[in-house]
């Protein structure tokens, strides 16, 4: 059930963060609110969904169960805390950037250590950064012991850009320059 609040999340921090800034390839702060509005629509339309019938099996050979999908379309109409969750992701430096025509979302969090070093952590879909963040204090600080006195890194995570708006999505394949990273991370 954890994996679909996710892609949840991901779907409603995309619609908000991914509004298209041309060509402003600064890397700019970001904070994720989502409105009362957008979040009683999106309760609204969940809660409205309409359920096809139940599956001809028994198992997950035809994807997911109905019972399954209904148990977690309640819980995020129901009971989950978007607002606990936003408190959570805001607790991290989080930046927006565009590359190729496509604002890209990330948080970067800096290792105490200056010898750290940096790794990039991406997510697949569906997924959502929100299922990275319980990694990030980990490796920006980890413990020191005698057999590891340094192993520490600055870790960047940034958010998968299919889940971003159609309106700041990339080109078809074939028709967008090559990919850099703009400045230093």
């Amino acid at each position: 059930m954890r994996a679909g609040v996710l892609t949840c999340i991901a779907l409603l921090l995309a619609t908000v963060a991914a509004q298209p800034s041309g060509d402003d390839t600064s890397i700019r702060p970001f904070k994720f609110h989502a409105s009362d509005a957008a979040l009683a629509d999106l309760k609204r339309r969940v809660a409205a969904t309409r359920w096809p019938e139940r599956e001809t099996v028994e198992d997950a050979s035809q994807g997911v169960n109905l019972a399954t999908m209904k148990k977690l379309a309640d819980y995020w109409a129901k009971h989950y805390d978007w607002r606990k969750a936003e408190k959570q992701l805001d607790s991290y430096p989080q930046f927006v950037t565009n590359i190729d025509g496509l604002d890209i979302h990330f948080i970067r969090v800096k290792s105490k250590d200056p010898n750290a070093l940096p790794v990039i952590i991406t997510h697949g879909w569906p997924g959502s950064v929100m299922e990275q963040l319980k990694i990030i204090d980990p490796l920006t600080n980890p413990p020191r012991t005698a057999a590891r006195p340094r192993t520490r890194s600055t870790s960047s995570s940034r958010r998968f850009p299919a889940t971003a708006s159609p309106a700041s999505r990339p080109a078809p394949a074939g028709t967008r320059s090559t990919s850099r990273a703009p400045g230093p991370c």
